[in-house]
């Protein structure tokens, strides 16, 4: 993609837009620097629970996250390897939604049996999975005290 266009601009013209991920927020689906992402511009319609969308923080940061609810005027989002939702993100922050991924050269879709498997057990394991993160960090921490997170 061209460094003076944003995201935004780049899908008003262009029907997806590929791009790698920077940071471990989504493993263990995308992996830094080894697997690419396919983002397609959000229609009128809502997004769902389950959801990876590509939304703007202002003033200019983009970040992939995955809805882990739907409210009235806002979603909450959590990445894959992440412990803190955030919250208030509206439908006019969202820049696309991830139609895809490619791992090992090989496109898959967001459609699959198998992506579909990992996005359920993902989203139903979360309050496990946050737990075990932070007991991971206290035990690594040497500190029995409980984690802010």
């Amino acid at each position: 993609m061209n460094s003076g266009i944003s995201y935004e601009e780049y899908l008003r013209t262009h029907d997806a837009l590929v791009y790698s991920n920077v940071g471990v927020s989504m493993l263990p689906l995308l992996r830094q620097g080894r697997d690419l992402f396919v983002v397609e511009r959000k229609g009128p319609a809502r997004c769902r629970v389950g959801d990876v969308i590509l939304y703007r923080r202002p003033p200019s940061h983009y970040v992939l996250h995955r809805i882990v609810a739907v409210r009235d005027g806002d979603y909450v989002l959590l990445g894959d390897n992440c412990i803190r939702r955030e919250y208030g993100i509206r439908d006019a922050d969202i820049v696309g939604v991830m139609t895809g991924f490619v791992r090992n050269g090989r496109r898959h879709s967001t459609e699959e049996a198998g992506y579909r498997l990992y996005r359920f057990v993902w989203l139903h394991t979360i309050p496990l999975r946050i737990a075990l993160k932070k007991a991971l960090y206290r035990i690594r921490r040497g500190s029995g005290t409980a984690d802010k997170g």
